[in-house]
């Protein structure tokens, strides 16, 4: 149980998908609890592989297929309280994340085609990073450099989430598997690679 400081500082982070959740006193499944109704807002504590573990306002905390769980978008923070200067060019982004795929498929097609081994290929493709997402007008663009998720929506870019720690890699999760089908092993693997993503706040998309 939570203490009611945390619950002061209750910051939804993400909300309960239109199914529900089941949900665990512990990261493991033979300690079921109470399941988490469909778009009830939570605030995500922390993660254990697939594991998340969420507090709800009332102070009371689960553990659930953190997998699943739907983010929560916020206006963006402003320095000093001013409003947002010149919006970013999605261009550029754009075109780094296309040189990146560009080399991988490249580096993929060598590797195919037996004219270079495997060693060589990890080699080619060692710090190639990129992540692109795009949905109709909306995109989603990972800024290797500055180690952040972009949203944009054909006009501009602006910070959606970021990369808790230096050095990290985050990535896009895999599509979330219908959540009756969901099985959790009963000790989950300790995440590894990176920190987890840190949602920030975002404009809602259509906002001049």
């Amino acid at each position: 149980m939570t203490s009611p400081d945390e619950v002061e500082d209750f910051r939804p982070t993400h909300i309960v998908p239109q199914e529900g959740l089941p949900a665990w006193e512990t990261p493991d499944v033979s300690h079921p609890t109470v399941p988490l109704d469909a778009f009830l807002p939570v605030q995500l504590l922390s993660r254990r592989g697939d594991w998340g573990e969420v507090l709800c306002a009332n102070g009371w905390s689960a553990w659930v297929d953190g997998r699943l769980l739907v983010s929560v978008p916020q206006p963006p923070p402003t320095a000093g309280g001013q409003p947002p200067g010149r919006a970013e060019d999605p261009g550029p982004q754009l075109d780094r994340g296309a040189e990146a795929l560009d080399r991988y498929r490249r580096a993929v097609a060598e590797l195919a085609a037996g004219r270079t081994d495997s060693e060589a290929f990890r080699r080619t493709v060692r710090g190639l990073r990129a992540g692109i997402v795009i949905d109709g007008e909306a995109v989603w663009l990972y800024d290797e450099r500055a180690g952040r998720w972009m949203y944009g929506d054909g006009t501009r870019l602006a910070t959606y989430a970021a990369v808790a720690g230096p050095g990290a890699s985050p990535g896009p999760q895999p599509p979330a598997p219908d959540p009756v089908a969901v099985q959790l092993d009963a000790e989950p693997e300790q995440s590894v690679g990176h920190a987890p993503t840190r949602i920030v706040d975002t404009p809602e998309p259509g906002d001049g």
